[in-house]
C-alpha cells in the first residue's frame, strides 16, 4: 500500500521528469533554429530597441529632425550592442541591414554593428500622419522583404516599429516588445514565422554556445 508521502514523492518525480523533458525539447529546438540561421536564408525583423518613454515624435514627417523624436535609452543601446555581439559569437551571417528612417531604428541597427545600415521610409512608422494607402504600402514592403530569399549563406536584418509589424503580420504581434526579433523563413513567394526572440535572449544563447 502506497503511503501519502510515497504518492507525493511519485508525483514530484513525475513533475520533475516532465519539466526536464520540456527543457531538453526547448534546448533542442533552440539549437535547431540557431544552426539554421548559421546557414543563412532567413529574414530577421526587429522592433527597435528600448526607448525613453517620456519622449514622443513631434515632427513625424521629418525623420531627420532628431531632436523631436523618441530615442533609444541606455538599455536599448546596450541591448543592441549585446545582440550584435551574440550574432558574431553564434556565427550568424548577415548580408543586409535595413531600417526605418527614424533614428531609434537606425541607431539600433548601427549599434548591432552587423553591416552598413540602409534606411528607408518603407520601414518607417507612419501612424496617423500618413494616409491609409501609405501605411498599407509600408506593410506590403515589410511583407515583401520577409518573403525575399537572401543571397546564399546570409540573412537579412530589418529594424522597424510596432505599428509596421502589426500592419504587416497581424494581431498576433500586438505584444511585440522593444528589441524583439521575429525570424522568418522566406520561400515560395511567401514566408513562415520560425521563432520570436526577446532582446535579452540572444546573449543567453551566445553564452550557452560552445566556444
Amino acid at each position: 500500500m502506497t503511503t501519502r508521502s510515497g504518492r507525493f514523492q511519485i508525483v514530484a518525480f513525475a513533475v520533475a521528469f516532465l519539466l526536464l523533458a520540456a527543457a531538453e525539447r526547448d534546448a533542442q529546438a533552440q539549437n535547431e533554429w540557431v544552426n539554421a540561421l548559421r546557414q543563412g536564408g532567413y529574414v530577421i525583423v526587429f522592433r527597435h530597441g528600448a526607448t525613453h518613454q517620456d519622449q514622443a515624435d513631434t515632427d513625424p514627417l521629418n525623420p531627420k529632425n532628431l531632436a523631436q523624436q523618441r530615442q533609444l535609452n541606455d538599455t536599448g543601446k546596450a541591448k543592441a550592442k549585446e545582440i550584435g555581439e551574440a550574432f558574431r559569437k553564434l556565427r550568424i551571417p548577415v548580408g543586409q541591414v535595413q531600417s526605418s528612417a527614424f533614428n531609434r531604428a537606425v541607431e539600433t541597427g548601427t549599434l548591432m554593428n552587423l553591416g552598413e545600415v540602409t534606411a528607408s521610409s518603407d520601414f518607417s512608422e507612419g501612424g496617423l500622419v500618413v494616409t491609409p494607402i501609405e501605411n498599407n504600402r509600408r506593410a506590403q514592403a515589410l511583407r515583401k522583404v520577409a518573403a525575399t530569399v537572401p543571397p546564399a549563406g546570409t540573412n537579412i536584418v530589418v529594424v522597424t516599429h510596432k505599428p509596421n509589424i502589426l500592419d504587416a503580420f497581424g494581431k498576433e504581434w500586438f505584444d511585440v516588445r522593444e528589441g524583439e526579433a521575429s525570424v522568418f523563413q522566406p520561400g515560395g513567394g511567401g514566408y513562415k514565422l520560425i521563432v520570436r526572440v526577446q532582446a535579452d535572449e540572444w546573449s543567453k544563447l551566445a553564452q550557452a554556445a560552445p566556444n
